[in-house]
């Protein structure tokens, strides 16, 4: 094994980027490279532009490199908000397709699979989207095949849902490369509790139940499924029940027990909390994204919206703009040595 060739990772950072994905992977190669004793895994920061790059934690890294200067490398992985832009619309997914043509690996981390799609990259594949940019991934890119897995690795593709995962996705490269005893010493050295397999599902929080989806009994998960499957043409809570197989009345109860809301409470927030992703991460109008989740006018979904976040759709939209244009121009932060 030590004869091979380091494996050389680059990581595309785009302002707002989550740190702790950035981190999640670094830490484990640094950590296989010392138990190995070489360095069997380099990794170089890489960005559009030379400038250091703000990540969603407010701190600044230099990149080693820009895009256009990159090469040489087998994996590179984007890492951004899912409202990233290309500083350079035009050359960077160009430069990204010329890497791809080339053989290198490419993924994303969270955020990350918005502008990997956006350069033309994932069409006819499949790929691992964080739960709560779901909606607003599928309206943009209908044609990509969004998973519930937290990793998911397909022909030269590697994309993974978050942090966690990143670690994971991490932990498997370190065992392919240097052997199953080498990733659990790494494991064991961040006390990270177990690996997922690639196709484990991302654990969703129930609202305001204080649990995950799949820590509810399966006539629950069935009924929470089916919710999810019918944003757009709602379904009627008997029908519901009928198709898990109880009665109308036991099913109010149990659904009430397990996640502390009625069924029809339930469904009338999680059809608002995909509205509101598509009103944070898309530009979809108002009209549209009432109708994606089965309103016939924009106006209910509005007075909906409002009286369960505290904020009008359009005020969040531009509150949230207002930030994120605050953030982009504030001074630069030097990273840390």
């Amino acid at each position: 094994m030590g004869s091979l060739a380091p494996l050389r990772l680059g990581f595309l950072m785009f302002p707002g980027f989550p740190m702790a994905c950035l981190t999640s992977a670094i830490e484990p190669l640094r950590a296989a490279n010392e138990i190995a004793g070489r360095r069997e895994f380099v990794w170089r920061l890489v960005a559009e532009t030379p400038a250091p790059v703000r990540s969603s934690a407010e701190i600044g890294f230099d990149p080693d490199e820009t895009l256009q200067e990159t090469e040489g490398l087998d994996h590179l992985y984007l890492l951004s908000p899912p409202t990233a832009e290309f500083a350079d619309p035009r050359r960077s997914p160009a430069r990204l397709r010329w890497l791809e043509r080339t053989g290198i690996t490419l993924g994303a981390f969270s955020g990350g699979i918005f502008p990997l799609a956006r350069a033309g990259l994932m069409e006819g594949r499949p790929c691992s989207v964080h739960w709560c940019y779901e909606a607003a991934f599928k309206a943009e890119f209908p044609e990509v095949i969004a998973s519930e897995s937290v990793i998911l690795r397909d022909r030269r593709r590697n994309t993974v849902s978050g942090a966690g995962a990143v670690f994971d996705l991490m932990l498997r490269l370190i065992e392919e490369r240097l052997g199953r005893d080498c990733m659990t010493e790494v494991a064991c050295w961040f006390q990270h509790p177990f690996v997922r397999d690639e196709d484990a599902s991302q654990k969703v929080p129930v609202a305001r139940a204080g649990a995950t989806a799949d820590r509810l009994p399966p006539t629950i998960r069935e009924a929470i499924r089916l919710f999810e499957t019918h944003v757009e043409d709602p379904l009627r809570i008997p029908d519901v029940a009928a198709a898990v197989g109880i009665s109308g009345r036991h099913f109010e109860r149990l659904f009430k027990r397990e996640t502390g809301q009625s069924p029809l409470r339930y469904y009338h927030h999680l059809r608002l909390s995909k509205a509101r992703q598509r009103v944070l991460y898309t530009n979809d109008s108002l009209r549209e994204i009432a109708a994606s989740i089965g309103y016939v006018t924009s106006s209910p979904m509005i007075r909906h919206y409002t009286e369960l976040f505290g904020v009008s759709p359009k005020d969040e939209r531009r509150l949230t703009l207002a930030a994120r244009l605050s953030r982009a121009s504030a001074p630069r932060v030097e990273a840390a040595e």
